[in-house]
């Protein structure tokens, strides 16, 4: 999956959200089917969602473009994928999944409208917003190939909130062993790990700090809530020059060591050596996706 740094949703009834969302550089922006769409208005929203999405990717072949359907349980899935499933379709937020039997329900759905309505290559982002899925995170990230990313949970007052009975900290230290059980899944089975959510839509300092903890973490991109909050999610999780200088730095001066036959060497007054080589040779390879190079 893409590196997304930042994922924004927009209520599938209301296409201006979508419009905004594109505006505001969003890597990759999500059409609710789900929680922000009244039970009255879903049926009708599902080819409005159609029709967003067709007019955001004639408008932009980069950004991502994900659905979240309703969860299978509610028996509305089939009729939104049948809906949605398109060539500029990326893939599906899917909810509340609780273990890999609901990751494969979710897979033959994708194959089903995938071959149906012209698709290829649809890929699932889990969020992990359900006691079970926590605990089952691990089968869940390898459950298909389909599984691209997952998300780190952590929110005030959304489903993982309700279901673990946490009060959330400015921090977030109260999810932090949540979180890295997710984290560690998708570092197990190569998938993009995300996190999320900051709530407050006007604390632009406090979304910053929040982001750079889960960058520290090893999250490698997060849910934006508002369109404000993209550009701060941006700059957190973009390599800058100047790292990507020093990871350069270092991987010469180690080969530069090695074809001396030397194993370790001085850099930057730091003692490095193969091992540090190979971790700056991955995160260099994962900069230049983000930076588009």
């Amino acid at each position: 999956m893409h590196p997304y740094r930042s994922l924004l949703f927009a209520p599938a009834h209301k296409p201006d959200w979508a419009a905004k969302a594109l505006a505001s550089g969003a890597d990759c922006i999500v059409i609710d089917l789900e929680d922000s769409v009244p039970a009255d208005l879903k049926e009708a929203s599902r080819q409005t969602a159609r029709e967003t999405l067709r007019d955001l990717r004639s408008r932009s072949e980069r950004v991502g473009l994900f659905v979240r359907p309703n969860a299978l349980d509610t028996r509305l899935a089939g009729a939104d994928l049948e809906a949605v499933v398109g060539p500029e379709l990326d893939g599906v937020f899917a909810p509340k999944i609780r273990d890999a039997r609901d990751v494969i329900r979710w897979e033959s759905l994708l194959d089903w409208f995938e071959a149906r309505n012209g698709a290829d290559g649809l890929e699932m982002i889990v969020p992990v917003e359900m006691v079970d899925a926590i605990t089952n995170c691990q089968e869940i990230a390898g459950a298909s190939e389909r599984v691209g990313a997952m998300i780190g949970p952590t929110s005030a007052h959304a489903d993982i909130a309700r279901a673990v009975g946490y009060r959330q900290s400015r921090e977030g230290s109260e999810t932090l062993y949540l979180r890295s059980r997710i984290l560690l899944a998708c570092r197990q089975y190569g998938l993009h790990a995300l996190t999320g959510l900051w709530e407050d839509l006007g604390d632009l300092e406090g979304l910053r700090e929040f982001a750079d903890y889960g960058l520290q973490l090893g999250f490698r991109g997060q849910i934006a809530i508002h369109p404000t909050h993209v550009p701060v999610i941006h700059e957190i999780y973009t390599p800058s020059d100047d790292e990507v200088a020093y990871h350069e730095g270092l991987v010469a001066a180690v080969e530069e060591a090695a074809a001396r036959g030397h194993g370790a060497v001085r850099y930057r007054g730091q003692h490095v050596d193969l091992a540090h080589a190979d971790k700056a040779r991955d995160w260099l390879a994962h900069a230049r996706l983000v930076r588009g190079e």
